[in-house]
């Protein structure tokens, strides 16, 4: 059986009335892409609860491929994020006014972690399709980048793989009017939703071609994956 695509969004925050990724997010809602239900969740900008949000979503979720996304104002087009380092660094607070000054993600934890989105496939689609699009080497040390470095860690040992990747949406243009439209890129909502639509059907394929034998011995073991730092249930 297919399983799902977990599709992930953020609340609006910085004092902002809307957020993209939250906008985005809701709009795929109970949809079906290339023959994959997408489970969707939008999440609060809340550092010290992430973590906790994700082992939970995931288990109920039990996806093959994440596809988190985060508002990044300034950026000009979708960008597809390759790495999520170890930091926390943010001068505004999240929701609940929580400040992070150079604070480890976890202590102990990997320096850096890589997202496994087939990221040339990606862009192939998006320039196909007149969606602007990049890959980005720095994911910030906001929300985002916490996002996605807790969910590779979350599912780095699971078989088959899951794929997992962030994506950094512009403003919409009603917020760069707001912040200065001369200087600020925005994009517009249809296209951003667009550019989802369009990974998630470039993702799906490289999904399911993933090797029988691994899927085999997943099938094989006596317990079933679920995320790591949850302790492992019989089935």
């Amino acid at each position: 059986m297919a399983k799902n695509v977990l599709v992930v969004g953020f609340e609006p925050f910085g004092g902002e009335k809307v957020n993209p990724s939250d906008m985005v997010a809701r709009a795929l809602e109970g949809r079906l892409i290339a023959g994959r239900a997408l489970v969707v969740r939008v999440l609060p900008i809340e550092t010290r609860t992430l973590r906790e949000r994700f082992e939970l979503i995931l288990r109920e979720a039990d996806p093959d491929i994440i596809v988190a996304m985060m508002q990044f104002g300034g950026r000009p087009a979708l960008s597809l994020e390759r790495v999520a380092i170890n930091v926390l660094d943010f001068e505004h607070g999240d929701n609940q006014g929580i400040h992070r000054k150079g604070d480890a993600i976890s202590r102990g934890g990997a320096e850096a972690r890589l997202s496994n989105f087939p990221f040339e496939r990606i862009l192939e689609s998006w320039r196909a399709n007149g969606v602007p699009g990049c890959v980005s080497n720095s994911a910030g040390t906001f929300i985002g980048n916490q996002a996605l470095y807790e969910l590779l860690g979350l599912t780095e040992n699971a078989v088959p793989p899951v794929l997992c990747g962030l994506v950094h949406l512009p403003y919409l243009p009603a917020q760069a009017i707001n912040v200065g439209a001369d200087s600020t890129p925005s994009m517009s909502f249809d296209l951003m939703k667009k550019g989802l639509e369009l990974l998630i059907e470039a993702v799906v394929p490289w999904a399911e071609q993933r090797t029988p034998d691994a899927i085999k011995t997943r099938d094989k073991g006596k317990q079933m994956w679920i995320p790591r730092g949850v302790k492992e249930v019989e089935r």
